[in-house]
């Protein structure tokens, strides 16, 4: 297909597009005269994610192209392409890599609540990178948790933490069966970034019906004797 072609299909100006091409975040295409080239579906499928990981999670062009070269490398190893698009095996020099004052091991960063964090992946046995950057999420909100005296600690996030791990264990089911590294990619791309505000979502209409099962019958009661 042609440039033209090319934008039309995945909705990125055709300036953008040779853009890409000239920072190198897009191959270039067959050359079929001087000025002219033609495109195809692996063309697509890097533009697509180019957007994604632009747009969606919100890199610079500069690191997208580090993130694309590191998946490239990366062969077919799924779980390396996966840490990539995750952020938790980053490129050497993206701004996804983790500074000293954000990696949860530094020891003049750490946040409060990194022993009840380490405590939870532990007897979860999960097995992750000590840069993963969800561990100090999961250790700034217990520390917050127990300044508020909410009587909540690790122990209490382990239902979550097994419901997690189910949604985990589908997350990496779908992702199985792809061979090229650009569609693996793609896929982890849908799977881990797009699909979370979904899941959020559903938790949110799971919430308000449980509500209206548990506490709805009760509030109507309770209007009526007044």
């Amino acid at each position: 297909m042609k440039v033209s072609e090319l934008s039309r299909r995945t909705g990125v100006q055709v300036p953008l597009i040779k853009y890409y091409l000239r920072e190198g975040m897009l191959p270039p295409g067959r050359a079929t005269a001087a000025n002219q080239a033609d495109y195809g579906e692996d063309h697509v499928r890097r533009l697509r994610l180019i957007r994604t990981l632009i747009g969606t999670r919100g890199l610079s062009a500069g690191a997208t192209k580090e993130v694309l070269d590191a998946i490239t490398a990366g062969q077919e190893d799924l779980h390396q392409v996966l840490g990539i698009v995750l952020g938790v095996r980053p490129a050497k020099g993206t701004d996804l890599e983790p500074t000293p004052d954000a990696a949860p091991e530094a020891s003049d960063s750490a946040p409060e609540g990194l022993a009840e964090a380490r405590s939870l992946i532990g007897a979860m046995g999960w097995d992750v990178s000590p840069g993963n950057p969800a561990t100090r999420t999961v250790a700034e909100v217990l520390a917050a948790l127990d300044h508020l005296g909410a009587g909540i600690d690790w122990r209490s996030l382990l239902p979550y933490a097994r419901l997690a791990d189910d949604m985990a264990e589908l997350d990496l089911r779908q992702l199985d069966g792809e061979g090229d590294p650009l569609a693996q990619a793609e896929r982890a791309v849908l799977v881990t970034v797009l699909l979370e505000p979904a899941l959020l979502a559903l938790r949110r209409l799971a919430q308000e019906d449980k509500s209206s099962r548990l506490f709805g019958g009760v509030r109507a009661a309770g209007t009526d004797e007044a």
